[in-house]
């Protein structure tokens, strides 16, 4: 009876929020279409086959904030949940690319970069322009502003 209770109460809250907030229905419904799910559905393949070097492109919700890499080139780092699921680190790097000083968790961010497999998920980098003209150029994108 407490766990209805309690299921209850939360579902009235995220109700409410949903109703003040109508964005996030957006966010969601961007997030969650077919073109989404078959990017996850890539970096899902890349993960479990444990490919590394791989292009990928997607949007996730930020999950955990990390504190930036301040250790050689600097780098913004966040954790996204993609729709299937899976968590992925994103490793930006701000060196060479504006920050995103407005992230906070439950922000819907798209990516293109490169993905790195490791065994918690995997790591997208390459988020950002190079300045060498030798890979190709990835992207964030976050409340409406394109980050490279």
């Amino acid at each position: 009876m407490k766990k209805i209770f309690i299921a209850l109460l939360m579902g009235i809250g995220i109700y409410s929020y949903v109703q003040d907030n109508p964005a996030v229905i957006d966010s969601f419904s961007e997030v969650f279409t077919e073109q989404k799910i078959q990017n996850d559905q890539a970096i899902t393949d890349a993960y479990q086959n444990q490919l590394s070097d791989v292009q990928v492109s997607g949007s996730g919700i930020v999950s955990r904030i990390l504190k930036d890499d301040n250790k050689g080139r600097r780098h913004q780092r966040f954790i996204l949940r993609l729709s299937s699921g899976q968590t992925l680190l994103i490793a930006h790097n701000i060196d060479l690319a504006p920050k995103i000083n407005t992230l906070k968790k439950g922000d819907v961010v798209q990516f293109f970069g490169e993905y790195e497999w490791d065994s918690k998920g995997g790591v997208v980098h390459w988020t950002h322009h190079d300045p060498g003209g030798r890979h190709v150029d990835g992207w964030l994108k976050s409340n409406g502003r394109k980050y490279e």
